[in-house]
Formats: C-alpha cells, structure tokens, sequence
C-alpha cells in the first residue's frame, strides 16, 4: 500500500508542473488546443476538382476573364462544391464569389490578377472601414461560408499600381477626401464565415486592403506572403490583414510588409458603434511567428474598433516599423482594448508603445460630448527592440491607459528616453533595461 501511494505522489508530482504551464490568454482564460492543431489543406479531401483551363478560361494576361471563371465556380457550388484549381499562368480578374462547397487552390506560379478598371468590380451592400455600406467588391469574396480554404502557393496580385496614382493624384487637389473617395478593391474579402483557412500564397498590391475578415469565427492565417510597397510606388490603406468584430483566429508563419498597418484590428466606429449589430469586438487573436517588413504598426487597434480583448502578439521579428504597437483612441468612440500582450519580439521599430487621439475624419454625428476610451491590462515581456521612442504617446482627458507592465525589456533608444510618463496609471517595470542600463 504504501509503495502504490509513493508512486501516487510521484505521479502526481510530475503532472503538476505540465498543469502549471498550461497555455492561458492574458486574462487567464485556457487557450484551446485549436490554436496548436495546424493541419495542411489537403485538396484531394474537398471534393472534385475544377481546373479553370478545362472550362474555357486561358492563360492570357491581358483578357480579362471574370466571367468564365465565375461560372466554374457557380458550377462547382451547383454540383456539390469542389476545389477551384488555378494552374501555373496569369488570368485577369475582375471580382469572383465563392459560393457555399467550393474552395480555391492557386499551385505553383498560379496568378489571379485584379483589373485596373474599378468598373470590374461589383458595388453591394459590404463592410468598410467599421460601416456597413454600399462599396466595391474584393478581387476574391467569401460569404455565408463554413469551412472555407484558399491554398496553395500561387498569388493574389491587386495590381494597384493605377488606383495608387489616382488616389495620390485626389489628394494633391483636394487633402481632405477620404480613403474611400478613391475607388478601389480589397484583394481577400471573407465575412460570416467559419473554420476558415488561409495558408500558403502570397498576396501583393493591393488597391487597398489587402485582406479582410469581418464577423468570421475560427480563422487560420497560416504561411502568407503579404506585400504592397511604401517607396518610390507607395500603396495607400494597404493594412495587410484587417480583422473586423471576429473571434479566434489564428495568424502564423506569416511575412507582412505594407504601407500601412500590418495587423489592425477593427470592429465600428461612432458615437454609438457599441449598440449597432453590425459592428462588433475582436476575441482571442493570436498573432505569432511572423514577421514584420515596413509597416505604420505591426500591431494596432483602431481606427474603427470597439472592443478587443485577449490579444496576443509573439515571437515575431520586426524591421523598420514605424511602430510596434498602436491604439487608435478616437473620440467619436467608444472605445476598449484590454488583455493584451506582446512578447518574445526582436527587431526595430522607430516606436515601442504609440497612443493618442485619433481624429482622421471625426464625427459625432449631432452628438456635443466625446466619447471615453480606455486601454488596459497590457503587458511587454521578453522584448529586445531598437526604437527612437518608447512611449510615442501623451496624456489626454479622452481616454486613460493602465496597468502596464514591462518585464524582461531591453531597448536600445535615444538617451531622453529614460523617463516613466505619469500618464499611464500603474505602469510596472520588471527588468528593464535601456541602452544596457537597468531602469
């Protein structure tokens, strides 16, 4: 009896630590193993397949051929769904929607490419910039959809090149037009959707958004490739993944370099965007892996967010960002962002912790008072990150931040850059050291 209850204890010594590391999110919440399972598209398990070049369509860059492919999807949804196959080629596009059934699969060298031509692209009711609108369709659209993958290796290319001229063109004449004055398409749109996977291409210059998920819930962003430039050409609003009032979602092994946020997470906007259905927070998004090229933020909440919460950015490598991580407080708003960690991240970025009033296009709608915003129970840990500032931020009566805590930071910065600001309430520093003095 004895020695059965000595190996008891034995066991139960040696379950212990493993409970004890137990994967949580920042408020204490257990991570569900489905943020580890990563399993690859396996296209043979979808259902038939559907090579665009059986059906009519050809390898011809300069056709445009929205309609013929359109129509091998609309067959595959009718005949039970299937796998949309794009072989080695390039294949002009205006906007294609997937229909429930059918998935898309780009193999190798594989190029669907946006038309120049907004005209291409159809205007419907969607989702833009926290409003549900009348705008234009993406190059590839997904709606209503439950299990939905895009794969392969192939690429998505906005070919943005003459909607970048034109928006910069408007804005010379007239500074105050808006991000939408200028008509353009998004490359990825996928919205009320589930169990969605995304893995393995490459998506490139895009007119706008590169990619946007609104209302989607267990969402794999696995192995991309997302670039627009930000030097002699530069893409405008070209965030590369934009995730829109959605839940549990994971963004792995992914290289991100855009001009403009790499990760922002939005959700509504206005004076009332808390109690309009349309509009919604972002739950468990895990952001990890990745890494970072130029981007105004490698993480941000905002400009259209209401609330986000258990948010986790780790093991990334980051070059020349303008910021490592950015709220958006706008005083038309209301605004929370909590439970939110960045850990394990090298690299540079000309800014660590970005926040301030953001008032592009403010409006109240009739309304006299701003609205508050708050920003709580954030946390750096393990960071060794060569930045111009570290708290690129300052005080305001729109919003308060709290409960910040440093540990284990090493920062390379200007020598001003030693002071903690008295405007973050209960900011915690463990183990932080800049320029290799311990503060």
């Amino acid at each position: 009896m004895k020695r059965y209850l000595f190996l008891l204890i034995v066991l139960l010594t040696s379950i212990s630590p493993l409970m004890a590391q137990e994967e949580v999110f920042p408020d204490g919440s257990p991570i569900p193993d489905w943020f580890r399972q990563i399993e690859p598209t396996d296209i043979d398990q979808l259902g038939k397949h559907y090579r665009i070049t059986d059906y009519g369509v050809v390898n011809d860059s300069t056709v445009l051929q929205t309609e013929k492919i359109q129509a091998v999807i609309d067959q595959a949804s009718e005949q039970g769904g299937g796998i949309i196959i794009i072989p080695a080629g390039t294949f002009l596009s205006g906007s294609l929607f997937f229909k429930p059934g059918t998935h898309l699969h780009l193999e190798k060298n594989a190029v669907i490419k946006g038309s120049d031509d907004i005209t291409h692209f159809k205007l419907l009711e969607t989702r833009m910039e926290g409003q549900t609108l009348k705008y234009f369709a993406a190059l590839v659209n997904a709606d209503g959809m439950d299990g939905f993958t895009i794969s392969g290796s192939g690429t998505l290319n906005g070919n943005g090149h003459r909607y970048w001229r034109h928006f910069w063109i408007r804005r010379q004449f007239n500074k105050n037009c808006t991000n939408m004055d200028e008509m353009r398409p998004r490359v990825l749109y996928i919205s009320n959707s589930k169990n969605v996977q995304v893995s393995g291409i490459s998506l490139i210059n895009s007119p706008f958004w590169t990619s946007h998920y609104y209302k989607c819930e267990n969402v794999k962003i696995l192995n991309l490739h997302i670039f627009a430039p930000h030097t002699t050409e530069k893409a405008p609003s070209s965030d590369a993944i934009d995730l829109d009032a959605c839940k549990n979602v994971l963004v792995k092994n992914c290289f991100m370099s855009v001009n403009d946020d790499a990760i922002a997470l939005k959700g509504g906007k206005g004076p009332n965007a808390d109690t309009d259905p349309n509009n919604g927070g972002n739950y468990n998004i895990i952001v990890e892996d990745c890494e970072f090229g130029f981007c105004h933020s490698a993480l941000t909440c905002g400009s259209e967010s209401i609330h986000n919460r258990n948010i986790i950015l780790r093991r990334i490598k980051v070059t020349d960002a303008k910021r490592l991580f950015l709220l958006k407080m706008r005083p038309d708003t209301p605004q929370h962002y909590e439970y939110i960690t960045l850990e394990d991240i090298k690299g540079s970025a000309k800014n660590m912790f970005n926040f301030s009033p953001w008032t592009q296009f403010f409006d109240l709608k009739g309304e006299k008072d701003i609205k508050f915003s708050k920003g709580n129970h954030i946390t750096f840990r393990n960071i060794k990150l060569d930045c111009d500032r570290i708290f690129n931020s300052r005080a305001s009566d729109q919003y308060n931040v709290s409960n910040v805590t440093m540990e284990d930071v090493k920062l390379s910065t200007s020598p001003d850059q030693v002071t903690k600001p008295e405007y973050i309430d209960n900011l915690i520093m463990k183990n932080v050291k800049i320029n290799g003095d311990k503060l």
